[in-house]
């Protein structure tokens, strides 16, 4: 069996459940004794209640362009929902082997090549998280202060169908309207009630509304919460959303207008308080992306396509940071976040190749652009 193949593996058959602190931090010691085997030191981030965030420093040489590798250590399964690791001739099959215990894997075996091929691995640095299944509430403030001191971000979410890589991620909030009206009997008084399921209702259709899916931008009511029962006037009620969007235009006529509707009283009488904020805000495509991945090409011979996605990661975060960003440097799979997540084996052994041959190129130059 493969190296690699091994190692993903281990790590595969340990469940890393968000919330499984201790299954966590034992993907996260694995990785400590890997990396630590090839020269890095080890920075923890303790944390309670979740898994360790660890980075993963390597000399620091004054001379070259700083590099951050990032990844996430936690999944989305709890204990006894969906383990094990098997393959077949073309796919590895298991919770987290494309997303991304797999694309964690990637990146060791490239800095492993690096390190055979120089002796050290010097100004690359290797970030992991543990809470990023759940939104990175913890961790995106460790990520986003790390950021600001390097040059190049490449994240090892899953790779495109035809090993794609991500230029642009949509930005993400989550936002909660409690709205309060005013019980009364249905029956005797029921003019002396103040409806919120029905403010909760014309709020809602405003809301829905705001959807543009020409500009990339969506906004979802998820859940809905009213009332108390069918012969009482509804007290209150509680809209659940999400908005999304593809750039900052649009982030800023979506939240304008996500005030505007919770602060407008439709029903007379009624009152609403608006929570919740942006999780990441958007990666837009730029000029230094292109050049780096025109970069990549060069050193590796091969062609790279580009893609946006609707989904977010923790690139979203490290590119709002100003630091040049890269996602999909892992290997390809589908089914993620279902029990039939998969990826495909020589995706693993492209993608290895190509980034050893990024993190040589800039061990001797220097810089990877340029």
């Amino acid at each position: 069996m493969e190296k690699w193949k091994r190692d993903l593996q281990e790590i595969v058959l340990i469940n890393s459940y968000t919330r499984n602190k201790r299954g966590v931090d034992a993907v996260g010691a694995l990785f400590t004794e890997w990396l630590e085997a090839i020269g890095f030191e080890t920075k923890r981030f303790e944390r309670e209640l979740i898994g360790d965030h660890l980075l993963f420093r390597s000399p620091q040489s004054g001379k070259r362009e700083r590099v951050l590798l990032l990844g996430h250590l936690d999944t989305v399964f709890p204990p006894g929902v969906f383990e094990g690791f098997r393959e077949d001739e073309e796919w590895v099959y298991g919770p987290g082997v494309c997303d991304m215990k797999g694309g964690n894997i990637v990146a060791l075996e490239a800095l492993r090549g690096v390190h055979e091929a120089f002796g050290a691995v010097e100004d690359i640095d290797f970030l992991l998280v543990s809470d990023e299944e759940t939104g990175s509430d913890d961790s995106k403030r460790v990520t986003g202060e790390l950021a600001k001191a390097y040059d190049k971000c490449f994240v090892f979410e899953a790779a495109g169908p035809d090993m794609e890589v991500v230029v642009g991620r949509k930005g993400i909030g989550t936002f909660e309207i409690a709205i309060e009206g005013r019980a009364a009997h249905a029956g005797t008084s029921y003019e002396k009630g103040c409806d919120a399921n029905l403010e909760a209702a014309l709020k809602l259709e405003k809301l829905v509304s705001l959807t543009d899916l020409e500009a990339g931008s969506t906004v979802n009511v998820g859940k809905i919460e009213g009332g108390i029962g069918a012969n009482t006037v509804s007290p209150q009620a509680k809209l659940l959303l999400e908005l999304r969007y593809a750039d900052n235009k649009e982030k800023e006529r979506l939240l304008g207008r996500l005030e505007e509707i919770a602060g407008t009283s439709f029903v007379k009488g009624s009152t609403a308080r608006l929570g919740g904020s942006v999780q990441r805000d958007v990666m837009e495509p730029n000029a230094w992306q292109k050049e780096l991945v025109a970069a990549m090409e060069r050193i590796g011979g091969q062609k790279i396509g580009t893609q946006m996605r609707g989904g977010v990661s923790d690139a979203n975060i490290v590119a709002a940071a100003g630091v040049v960003t890269l996602d999909g440097l892992g290997p390809y799979g589908d089914g993620d976040h279902t029990p039939k997540e998969r990826a495909l084996k020589r995706s693993f052994d492209e993608r290895i190749a190509l980034m050893k041959n990024v993190l040589s190129y800039h061990q001797k130059k220097g810089a990877i652009c340029g």
